[in-house]
């Protein structure tokens, strides 16, 4: 923690830096990812302060659209597209996945009925692969389409998907190479950037 506390201590001390920052934000791009540390989304794309607006979920996971009661998700998810007006959406899943690697496996998670409850909400079931593979990568790429097919689904979404001013994209980053491969649909798979 101390690392931590150390930079933060200096952090604040180039105030240039951020002064243009008070006057607002316009992202134009909502990046949805998971909740695990390895997964830095600033650092992945070189983003700066400002340019990203993010939602991180354990899993990456978009839950289904309701109106009532509204979600923190999707509450998040139409502010980005209807105020911000975010041109892009990026759903990026990773490998060595807990969540994901929890579903595949079926990890017994009674001692988590949080975690339980919220990967309940994954869209479908990942198909099964090599359980002993700890990348999880064919599972999580087919998770983040899925989860893909549930943010069409949100009525902001929709809307703007429909009328061109709205792209998604599903990314898959390997936390262990730092390698980022994008879904292509033309070839219905997974490539390089």
């Amino acid at each position: 923690m101390q690392p931590l506390i150390d930079n933060a201590r200096t952090f604040g001390q180039r105030p240039e830096e951020f002064a243009k920052l008070a006057d607002g934000q316009s992202p134009e791009v909502l990046f949805i990812t998971c909740s695990d540390s390895r997964v830095v989304p600033a650092l992945i794309t070189g983003a700066r302060p400002g340019q990203l607006f993010e939602l991180r979920t354990a899993g990456n996971i978009v839950p289904p659209y309701v109106s009532a009661p509204p979600t923190g998700e999707a509450a998040t998810i139409e502010y980005a597209v209807e105020v911000l007006g975010v041109q892009d959406i990026v759903v990026c899943g990773h490998s060595h996945c807990g969540a994901v690697g929890a579903l595949v496996r079926g990890d017994d998670l009674d001692s988590v009925p949080a975690v339980r409850a919220w990967l309940a909400h994954a869209a479908d079931e990942p198909p099964v692969t090599d359980t002993g593979d700890p990348t999880v990568a064919r599972a999580v790429q087919h998770h983040v389409l899925a989860q893909l097919l549930r943010l069409r689904s949100y009525p902001c979404v929709e809307k703007r998907l429909a009328d061109g001013r709205l792209r998604v994209r599903g990314w898959y980053y390997e936390v262990h190479t730092g390698a980022v491969r994008e879904h292509r649909a033309d070839t219905d798979s997974f490539e390089a950037l």
